[in-house]
């Protein structure tokens, strides 16, 4: 066990150390294991979701440990997982974030969408304002990615928890969609899936595997988001009202044992992806970047490669993806990307830590 340990740490010594070398990022927030998500208070400081169920407030070099989260159903790839502030944060102080839960309906898990206030490093004033339906005991394909647009909604993907040929395709059960609320929980009057019958009524788009990046397009106001597909077949999407992303019935993608489980890459009356890559990269996190600090690559996406253990820098034309540029290569499994209220590109990399992108 000591001989493993030090492997590991000569390992993310060696990778720091060619990194640092090379001026491409320096490490800001060190020892995290999972960095599922994180977003930045006004003050500049972090707050941080581990995947294990930790909530932790980094300020000035400090790590404290944020109490009262609710009970975290760690298992699989379920756990605590993004957080994102209010946009009037300033005014109400409202916190929201996923997570696995094993309340609802039947034994297991499935994600649940929370805000809360902070206050003294405790959360108070919680409020649970949607549990996904029904549990599973599967342990993936959880999501989960939180994103508000203009108007204060609040986005929020659930994976298709494993459950493909049931879970993305029907609107009466939750899991494989993307969900659209009122900041306090209650359904926007033009979801649209108001007027049907014994639906879901929070849902505002279908068809999705396991989406890990969402965010509002600053340049569009549109919601992107990317998703997990099996073996080949992840995708960047630009989130429309009510469409259907075809997953499981249409996709660029095949079985992980190499077999087809669809002849349809596209479908009439199916979305499809702006952008896709075959080999999977494994895609989670994603950010817009918005500030000059980087030069001409404002106005690009930056997408994470679990797999592949980069970031790739997405060069935009409209909704086209022309051209990808890797960052971060081998640094490790990019779990999160946000842009800090200072500009700069911060990333979270699973055993390793929060990582600010240098400009070069």
């Amino acid at each position: 066990m000591k001989q493993k340990k030090y492997i590991t740490f000569l390992t993310l010594f060696l990778v720091f150390t060619s990194f640092s070398q090379s001026k491409e990022f320096e490490l800001v927030v060190p020892n995290l294991n999972n960095p599922w998500g994180f977003t930045f208070l006004p003050d500049n400081s972090m707050i941080i979701t581990e995947k294990e169920g930790k909530l932790i407030h980094f300020k000035n070099g400090i790590k404290t440990e944020i109490n009262g989260l609710p009970k975290i159903y760690v298992y699989g790839q379920g756990g605590l997982m993004d957080i994102e502030l209010h946009p009037k944060y300033k005014d109400n102080g409202w916190v929201y974030f996923t997570y696995a839960s094993q309340e609802g309906v039947g034994s297991g898990g499935n994600t649940t969408l929370m805000r809360a206030r902070l206050k003294d490093n405790q959360l108070i004033d919680k409020e649970v304002l949607y549990i996904a339906s029904p549990n599973s005991k599967r342990g993936q394909h959880f999501g989960s990615r939180i994103a508000f647009d203009g108007e204060n909604h609040v986005y929020f993907s659930v994976g298709d928890r494993g459950d493909r040929d049931r879970n993305p395709q029907d609107l009466t059960r939750d899991g494989g969609k993307i969900y659209r609320l009122n900041d306090d929980g209650t359904i926007p009057k033009d979801n649209p899936f108001m007027s049907k019958r014994s639906v879901k009524k929070a849902i505002y788009s279908y068809g999705h595997r396991n989406p890990q990046g969402m965010e509002m397009n600053p340049f569009t106001n549109q919601i992107w988001a990317h998703e997990h597909g099996p073996r080949g077949g992840d995708e960047i999407n630009v989130i429309l009202k009510g469409k259907n992303y075809g997953w499981p019935k249409a996709s660029y993608g095949i079985n992980y044992s190499g077999t087809k489980f669809t002849k349809h890459r596209t479908l009439p009356g199916m979305e499809n992806p702006i952008h896709y890559w075959t080999p999977s990269i494994a895609p989670s996190g994603m950010a817009f970047i918005t500030s000059d600090k980087y030069g001409k690559w404002k106005g690009n996406l930056l997408v994470g490669s679990l797999k592949f253990q980069y970031v790739s820098r997405c060069v935009l034309k409209g909704n086209t993806v022309f051209k990808e540029v890797k960052l971060l290569k081998d640094i490790g499994r990019i779990r999160s990307i946000e842009q800090g209220l200072d500009g700069y590109i911060y990333v979270g990399v699973e055993d390793l830590g929060i990582v600010r992108l240098l400009p070069r």
